[in-house]
């Protein structure tokens, strides 16, 4: 009977299973599946031994009759989930060599993603020292019998794939609670790691493949609008990519591997992203918000010889076109190509690709997905607040990988809408603010800038959209300006680029009932490194670290809690484009200094204390300059939300160093200041020993202090 219903899965689901030899593993053991439908006992029945049982529900072996005789048998081992004595009976199995199958979330996901594993799973390894086989069932979520609300299919394909046995981690003198809580962690850490594991090993190798694939599933589902209104959908994103393609394959030499991108957040810019990958080349995203100059050295360094832009763009933030072409550089303008484009191209490419999606990837699909082996994806440049922006080369699987590790931690549902105004030269507005919801196939509206505050929330409020992205900056902004109901619809906020700040969490908490999640990242990590989520918050920090993400901390002298950290794996760039930092990264053996000084509790999570540039030797002693920043931050409401301080510091014969607090307060005192910074327990090391104030605290286009021109405009007064 089993080889009859594997037969049948195989046929019907294209079912296959990996790793089936560790389901010989002699008890005591606990296979622990995800649970996304109905049909997840079956696909694993058909790879078990007859003495492995399944825990099920005594109350839910009576529903009917079909219950009633699936339960009778051998294979179940019912319990009563109401009884303090069912995580006892089974334990007295588990010690007898028994083998069950557990799935511990105790009910099919309501999102399809994993939800949380009841605790008395870890109260079960604490008492009988089980090895344990975590199984992620891939495509099973897409069942018609499972209860989640989204979109669903009748025959997926379906895989189960085993992890090896593990040992959990064995714990001496902790109580039975901390116990039982820290291995349910440790549980959910291996399933997690597990399915971003799989999806890397087994999912497409490319952005455009991912989104392809997505697309075939429903090629007619609304993922793109922008400030137009214009929707796209599936089927017409690819369309309009295919045509890009076709009309740049005819200008850009195919010796020229990279091509500039420079536009703001709307529909061209994704479908012209996915036509360069179309077509092979490397788009370079310029920051059109750092000028001209600094443009054109990143498009030097980038050795850039077109740039596809738009002219009502160029217009619009009175940009001259002549610097790029005195520097060899030709523009091509995209209202260019749509006065090219008949309505018979339009009808053939759609015909072309609604018989065959695949068609757009123009036979450019790869085999391999490693880090040195994936095709290159994008150039993004640093944001530059410190020095000169750098070259960051991006792989596919770089991408890819943080796009996997943020979807294995994040419960996203398939009728959530994105919100997105960070600009997509932004590695957080490029990878999780857009390309994640095209691959994951989510609707997601793309806004042009961030800095329109009392746009943003309308905005937000108009299309009803759960997820949203922000910086400390923006949020402030937003808060300032929104009505207090135009964020109802807010499942996720999630923060980022800069430290969030205690007076922007309770505003945003208490104004709009929304809570902040805060992450942490790099554009060299494409960005995402660690963060928050709904089942493992922790405020004030910045969340755990990604599943895939190895770190290390290296001891820095003078700073007592922490170290420098270093931290590897899939989403690490590829290197830099500038020499000597390339050097520099290449000679880590693939660990990426994040030039950030932090400390990571017990629990795992990660708290940043200051960029290790932005800590000054005052009397001996490092100072954080970002946490008097912090300290300050919210802390004059008198003289209204406008008010900003940041701190520099200045070189001094007698201290090393001391402080500089700059406003655009010109009524902030001295006293205020060394008051607030008490307050928050700060030494008075930390107190700056002078105000200085300008008109406005610049800032980068993530919405950042600009300390490097902030410093510049300091060195110039008298």
């Amino acid at each position: 009977m089993k080889s009859f219903f594997r037969f049948l899965l195989r046929l019907l689901f294209r079912f296959r299973a990996y790793n089936e030899s560790v389901l010989s593993t002699p008890g005591p053991v606990l296979l622990i599946p995800n649970h996304v439908s109905w049909f997840d006992w079956l696909f694993l029945l058909v790879c078990l031994e007859d003495d492995w049982r399944f825990v099920t529900s005594s109350t839910t072996a009576q529903a009917s009759w079909l219950h009633r005789r699936l339960m009778i048998n051998r294979r179940t081992f019912p319990i009563d989930t109401s009884s303090p004595y069912a995580v006892k009976h089974m334990a007295e199995h588990l010690k007898t060599g028994g083998r069950l199958v557990l799935f511990a979330e105790g009910r099919i996901s309501r999102t399809g993603s994993l939800m949380k594993l009841f605790d008395g799973t870890g109260f079960l390894l604490f008492k009988t020292h089980a090895k344990v086989i975590t199984c992620y069932l891939r495509g099973a979520m897409r069942l018609p019998f499972g209860r989640h609300a989204g979109w669903k299919q009748w025959f997926p394909r379906v895989s189960a794939h085993f992890s090896d046995a593990l040992t959990p981690p064995h714990l001496e003198n902790i109580s039975t609670t901390q116990a039982r809580g820290m291995l349910t962690n440790w549980l959910r850490d291996q399933l997690v790691t597990q399915q971003f594991q799989v999806e890397m090993d087994f999912g497409p190798r490319t952005i455009l493949e991912a989104i392809v694939a997505t697309a075939r599933q429903q090629p007619r589902r609304i993922v793109l609008q922008d400030a137009t209104r214009q929707e796209l959908s599936y089927r017409r994103l690819l369309v309009g990519a295919d045509l890009l393609a076709r009309k740049l394959e005819a200008i850009v030499p195919a010796r020229q591997p990279r091509v500039g991108v420079l536009l703001p957040n709307v529909n061209a810019m994704p479908v012209l992203l996915l036509g360069l990958w179309a077509l092979g080349k490397v788009p370079a995203i310029l920051n059109f918000s750092t000028g001209v100059p600094t443009m054109l050295a990143c498009a030097q360094l980038a050795g850039l010889k077109h740039i596809v832009t738009s002219r009502a763009f160029l217009e619009r933030i009175k940009l001259k076109v002549e610097p790029f072409a005195e520097a060899g550089i030709q523009i091509i303008f995209l209202e260019d190509f749509r006065a090219q484009i008949g309505g018979m191209e339009k009808l053939e490419t759609l015909l072309r690709l609604t018989l065959a999606p695949p068609a757009i990837l123009r036979g450019r699909a790869t085999e391999p997905v490693s880090n040195n082996a994936s095709p290159s994806a994008v150039i993004l440049f640093t944001s530059g607040s410190e020095g000169m922006p750098k070259g960051v080369e991006l792989t596919h699987a770089n991408l890819l990988a943080n796009i996997r590790q943020m979807l294995a931690v994040v419960d996203l549902e398939d009728s959530d809408r994105f919100f997105n105004a960070l600009p997509l030269f932004h590695s957080f507005g490029l990878t999780i603010g857009t390309l994640l919801p095209l691959v994951r196939g989510l609707f997601v509206f793309v806004y042009p800038s961030p800095l329109h505050y009392r746009m943003v929330p309308a905005a937000v409020y108009d299309l009803n959209c759960t997820v949203m992205f922000g910086t400390n900056t923006f949020l402030n902004g937003y808060a300032r300006k929104a009505h207090p109901y135009d964020f109802r619809s807010l499942r996720y906020l999630f923060a980022g680029a800069e430290k969030i700040q205690e007076a922007t969490t309770n505003t945003w908490s208490r104004k709009f009932g929304v809570r902040i999640i805060e992450g942490y990242g790099a554009t060299e990590c494409s960005p995402c490194i660690s963060a928050n989520t709904p089942m493992t918050p922790l405020h004030g920090s910045a969340g755990k670290f990604l599943p895939g993400i190895e770190h290390k901390l290296e001891s820095i002298e003078g700073v007592s809690e922490g170290g420098r950290l270093f931290v590897r794996g899939p989403n690490v760039m590829r290197g830099y484009l500038n020499a000597d930092a390339d050097a520099k990264f290449k000679a880590l053996g693939g660990w990426y200094d994040t030039g950030d000084i932090v400390s990571v509790d017990a629990s795992g999570f990660v708290h940043i204390l200051g960029r290790l540039k932005r800590f000054a030797k005052v009397s001996g002693e490092m100072v954080s300059l970002t946490a008097v920043e912090d300290a300050l931050a919210g802390a004059f409401p008198h003289y209204g939300l406008r008010c900003q301080v940041a701190v520099l510091s200045r070189p001094d014969e007698d201290k090393g160093e001391v402080l500089i607090a700059v406003t655009n307060e010109p009524k902030l005192r001295l006293d205020e200041i060394r008051e607030a910074i008490k307050a928050k327990g700060l030494t008075n090391l930390c107190v700056p020993r002078e105000i200085k104030v300008v008109r406005e605290i610049p800032k980068l286009g993530t919405g950042k202090v600009n300390h490097r021109e902030l410093q510049g405009i300091l060195s110039k007064e008298p």
